[in-house]
């Protein structure tokens, strides 16, 4: 049977380059899904944190990726998620997930250059003040559209160096949180009952480990030019999830080996583990200074790494009449997804400045910011899942290069389990189980509700101007 709408077949030699070989994809989606700065937060639920990172692996990451695997290799078209939902559901849930995956990394964006100048202010400046941490912010937002709109085969090496860096640092935390707990004793109690998992306040940070677990989907994104999708997406996840899976874990117990679970800051976590772990000293701040710097390359590479799958996929849902006009200009020189990364630094500068007025410190404004982008990214997954078993159904006609085991039985099972994870992500992101606090729900929820509108707003606009031309 047909796919209920049909994907647009243009050859893809018209339109992009192939640049991105397996080893791109793999280092490219290490550097999106292992994200150095969430450490602090999923290190903070305690010892216990160990478990989840295990359960969420075994049940969540790896169902998710084989997944991802068999969507990417089947349906290499730039677009990535917004093409396999416009394939399965047609056009106006196209339309919205290209809106929500476009507008969450732009959301997303000042709560991690945030980070990136609380961990700056720390290593050098602590005594900044929220105004300068707001600049810092600014700027490094609009140098992210930059390098947005530079040609692929540049920008692809922010997010490989990116890469190495996170590997370099994981592994630094994790050996220098052994050789710390050997030289000056555990921080923490490591035993069954510490790794037994409790419900309380520690269920607020359980969200960032499936958080941390996403992106898989990303470099489909770019899906028209890689050289060859139907053999190196496959081969790009079962690599970098392992490399993912190893470090997360590795870099956690180095964090709680060394700091005692009270002295775990969102924001300082980082540099507070780097300095207990190296210690003083002109050899101990050099490593300190170097980890840094390192992190802080890392942040950027994040945002890089995100915003190049996000607005190629809303330039690819506004060629194909989803989104408007304007979210689909390309840079006459480059051919790169300008205009979409234009307005993602306008809308993430905006929200940034909104934010800033309510909160009262960047650590305040960090976790308002992260929630609500995180709530906006978690709602397309569920179509990411919907559209696997919709397809895997209806269309079974496509040659799938790589397929989940299983019959279609194991897929619906391992579907819905994952879309139970997200669901769980999604209520605890906004209910914060013994610290409930009315102004952030509304400020979390009442964010995610004008998302909402305002795509509804931009689909109706696109069908009004769909409808009066050819369909594509």
């Amino acid at each position: 049977m047909a796919s209920s709408a049909p994907a647009v077949a243009v050859p893809s030699s018209a339109r992009f380059r192939r640049v991105l070989r397996g080893l791109d994809m793999t280092l490219f989606t290490v550097c999106a899904i292992l994200i150095v700065d969430q450490l602090a937060a999923s290190a903070a639920i305690g010892v216990q944190s160990i478990f989840w990172w295990v359960l969420t692996l075994l049940l969540f990451f790896i169902p998710y990726g084989l997944i991802t695997a068999e969507l990417g290799s089947t349906y290499p078209e730039e677009g990535g998620i917004y093409a396999w939902v416009r394939r399965a559901f047609g056009p106006s849930w196209a339309s919205r997930t290209a809106w929500l995956w476009w507008v969450n990394v732009a959301f997303w964006m000042p709560s991690v250059y945030i980070l990136f100048a609380g961990i700056l202010a720390e290593l050098l400046a602590p005594d900044m003040g929220l105004t300068a941490k707001i600049a810092i912010t600014l700027a490094l937002t609009w140098l992210t559209v930059g390098i947005n709109i530079l040609t692929l085969n540049v920008g692809k090496w922010v997010p490989n160096i990116g890469a190495a860096f996170k590997v370099i640092i994981m592994l630094a935390i994790g050996i220098g949180g052994i050789v710390y707990a050997a030289r000056h004793g555990v921080a923490n109690r490591f035993d069954l009952e510490s790794l037994r998992p409790s419900w309380g306040a520690s269920l607020a940070f359980l969200p960032v480990i499936v958080y941390n677990y996403l992106g898989f989907e990303l470099m489909s994104g770019a899906a028209e030019e890689m050289k060859d999708p139907g053999r190196d997406v496959p081969r790009a996840i079962i690599r970098s999830g392992a490399i993912i899976a190893f470090f997360y874990i590795f870099a956690t117990v180095g964090i709680l080996l060394a700091l005692p679970i009270q002295d775990i800051g969102l924001i300082t976590g980082l540099p507070d583990t780097f300095h207990r772990l190296f210690g003083a000293g002109e050899t101990g701040d050099a490593a300190v200074y170097l980890l840094g710097g390192m992190a802080l390359y890392t942040l950027i590479a994040n945002m890089v790494t995100w915003t190049l799958g996000a607005n190629r996929s809303a330039a690819e849902a506004s060629s194909r009449g989803d989104l408007p006009a304007i979210f689909g200009k390309l840079h006459a020189k480059y051919r790169t997804p300008a205009s979409s990364a234009i307005l993602g630094g306008l809308l993430g500068s905006a929200m940034l400045l909104v934010y800033a007025a309510m909160a009262s410190s960047a650590e305040d404004l960090f976790w308002t910011t992260f929630a609500f982008s995180s709530v906006v990214f978690l709602l397309p997954y569920f179509l990411l899942f919907l559209a696997f078993l919709k397809l895997r159904h209806s269309d079974t006609a496509t040659p799938r290069p790589y397929r989940v085991p299983g019959g279609y039985g194991v897929a619906v099972l391992l579907a819905t389990i994952c879309m139970v994870f997200i669901l769980q992500a999604i209520v605890f992101f906004v209910y914060k189980p013994g610290d409930y606090d009315p102004d952030y729900v509304r400020a979390v929820i009442g964010g995610v509700v004008a998302t909402l509108i305002v795509g509804e707003l931009l689909l109706r606009r696109a069908d009004a101007a769909r409808k009066g031309q050819p369909h594509a």
